[in-house]
């Protein structure tokens, strides 16, 4: 019987997994879709039985047949930071409440930050409070549903969630806790009991422990459900981004992975960890690493939504309409702040911005406007690396966005850096699945799957971004006030 490892991913809009062998060889793959609910605006939601724990077991039953029957180890990555309260059996006491694109707990991350000072949570949790942060999000939940909390007796992530359901056992990734701000200490790697007990008095923590780490086995009673043999070794995951950038080979210091799709996310990994209140610190996968992370609110939903409006069905018409026009637009510069902008600038009430108009502009310079938007947000997110002592050394992009080779030919040029494509890029699923061969020894600790690919070179000459990104970083203070006025008069009609 061959021996084969399954590493499962929940993520916002599907769950995946994979089944490979201890060298990386892919065997098996599936795809769940899901929806999340939206019940109110700013709210965004996963029922964890539907989104969570149903996907992953028929993922897993799907898969674990013939010799792939009984994984030598199971790791399960998710989205995060969520919040799904639960009593003390794990079951949900109402739908989880997702990451920084679910906004409800704004109020709350604004009086945690007036009561502990934002330069005090920069540095003994690393970011500054935003709707990304799980802690406002469980104030919230003391705040408006105290007939909830007061049941409460476990708070679950996705990741965490399948490892409890699967093995019992209460645990949290590093990577996962430090995005707890401001519940978990960045230099001291453990909960930090002052602030904790501030923000969720008496509610039990879970235990801490690395992404890759034996935290339990498969218990009887989820093995008909799953498909996983009793008795099954079970590693903690962690974040989907962080371990689809596991996944590409971003584990080196300066390491940094750019992952394209409906936002733009990167992290890129430090030996220690740093600190700048426009990024978000956190703790690695491996043991004693760190991160400095970004998240753009939106990229290629900006693409999707000028394809929606020119009521054009294809992507790749659109896309050929825009290799077509020189570098820059013929002078239009766009600003992707269409859900307001999360890194480096925080501000949920800036908006998408078209400056540079003409009636001689048509819709294919509209579309590379978009996609020269994201080139000029990923530089300004590289140039607050450097300015924060993490200059990149390496990028790797990864995700849907990669496909086409326009997108990342633009972020070349416009950065004027070259990154690398892996050869294979199935995502986070796959790195939970080398996670699952590190925790039982079939890989080694540093060992990496990602295989050479292509290798996107900025073109040599000049072009007309430098003077672009300048005018860029400009647009968003002079157009600052403006925004935020007809942000609130948006929400004062919805």
């Amino acid at each position: 019987m061959a021996e084969v490892v399954l590493g499962v991913d929940i993520g916002t809009s599907s769950a995946k997994a994979v089944v490979a062998r201890p060298d990386g060889t892919v065997l098996r793959t599936a795809v769940r879709p899901l929806e999340p609910a939206f019940p109110r605006p700013g709210w965004v939601e996963h029922d964890a039985e539907r989104d969570w724990w149903q996907p992953l077991a028929s993922l897993c039953r799907e898969l674990l047949t013939g010799d792939a029957a009984r994984p030598a180890a199971v790791c399960v990555s998710g989205i995060g930071p969520c919040v799904l309260p639960a009593d003390d059996a794990y079951r949900p006491l109402r739908p989880a409440i997702l990451y920084g694109i679910d906004t409800r707990a704004t109020a709350e991350a604004a009086e945690l930050t007036g009561r502990l000072g934002e330069s005090a949570l920069v540095a003994r949790s690393g970011s500054i409070l935003t709707s990304q942060a799980a802690g406002p999000k469980l104030l919230w939940l003391r705040r408006h549903e105290p007939e909830v909390w007061a049941r409460t007796r476990r708070f679950l992530m996705a990741g965490s969630f399948a490892v409890a359901r699967l093995t019992g056992e209460y645990v949290l990734d590093h990577h996962s806790a430090s995005q707890c701000q401001p519940m978990y200490d960045l230099h001291g790697q453990r909960w930090d009991a002052e602030w904790s007990e501030l923000v969720a008095p008496g509610l039990p923590l879970p235990r801490l422990a690395w992404p890759g780490e034996i935290v339990g086995v498969t218990s009887p009673e989820t093995a008909g459900e799953t498909g996983i043999p009793a008795g099954t070794p079970v590693a903690a995951g962690t974040v989907d981004a962080w371990a689809e950038a596991l996944s590409a080979g971003v584990q080196e210091p300066g390491d940094t992975m750019l992952m394209y799709g409906t936002t733009m996310f990167l992290v890129q990994v430090l030996d220690r960890p740093k600190t700048d209140r426009r990024l978000w610190a956190t703790r690695g996968v491996t043991p004693g690493s760190a991160t400095l992370a970004g998240g753009m609110a939106s990229s290629g939903a900006v693409t999707d939504w000028l394809r929606r409006i020119t009521g054009e069905e294809e992507y790749g018409t659109l896309v050929a309409e825009a290799a077509e026009v020189p570098a820059g637009a013929d002078g239009l510069v766009m600003l992707p702040y269409f859900a307001g902008e999360r890194t480096p600038l925080f501000d949920p009430g800036a908006r998408g911005t078209v400056l540079g108009l003409t009636l001689r502009h048509s819709r294919a310079h509209l579309y590379r406007a978009a996609l020269e938007a994201t080139g000029y947000a990923v530089r300004h997110h590289l140039d607050v690396l450097a300015e924060a002592g993490a200059e990149p050394r390496r990028l790797v992009a990864v995700g849907g966005g990669t496909r086409g080779g326009l997108w990342t030919r633009i972020v070349s040029d416009i950065t004027g850096r070259p990154q690398e494509i892996p050869a294979q890029t199935i995502g986070a699923s796959y790195g939970d699945a080398l996670l699952a061969a590190r925790a039982v020894g079939l890989a080694g600790p540093d060992e990496t799957w990602a295989r050479p690919g292509q290798v996107v070179s900025p073109q040599p000459g000049g072009t007309p971004y430098d003077e672009l990104y300048q005018i860029y970083r400009a647009a968003y203070p002079a157009t600052r006030d403006l925004s935020h006025r007809l942000a609130a008069l948006q929400q004062s009609s919805s």
